[in-house]
């Protein structure tokens, strides 16, 4: 086995989300997942979730990284679902009520074995919470 083989595929380090508002998408992060910004400058900022790294950036950036692909805007529809496990969705969804979180969809129990709710980010990016049913 090559070197390269025997690393590949590694753990996803980190998870770029690009934002229209940046502003409004670190204020959010912050108050909802109650994270703290872990660098921050003009166009980006991150946070770190307990196994990968949220860099959320102003999509005015994202060229940069994904030239020569287009950058598509955040009406586009939803083309991605980011899942946090927990202990108790209803919990959970109760903590965003609070925070003013309107949820996308939940909780609801599904048939591979999991109690899940969605809500978006200012971003548009999904995030759904699930925990065993």
């Amino acid at each position: 086995m090559t070197e390269r083989a025997a690393t590949w595929p590694g753990p996803i380090f980190a998870i770029t989300l690009f934002t229209d508002d940046l502003a409004a998408s670190i204020e959010f992060y912050r108050r909802v997942f109650g994270l703290e910004v872990q660098y921050e400058d003009p166009q980006s900022a991150v946070f770190a979730f307990p196994n990968i790294l949220i860099n959320l950036l102003d999509s005015a950036e994202a060229p940069g990284l994904v030239a020569p692909e287009p950058v598509a805007p955040a009406t586009a529809g939803v083309r991605l679902q980011l899942t946090i496990n927990v202990d108790d969705t209803d919990a959970v969804c109760r903590s965003l009520a609070q925070l003013g979180v309107e949820l996308l969809g939940g909780p609801i129990d599904r048939p591979w074995g999991v109690r899940t709710a969605t809500f978006r980010d200012p971003g548009g990016h999904v995030w759904e919470v699930a925990s065993p049913i």
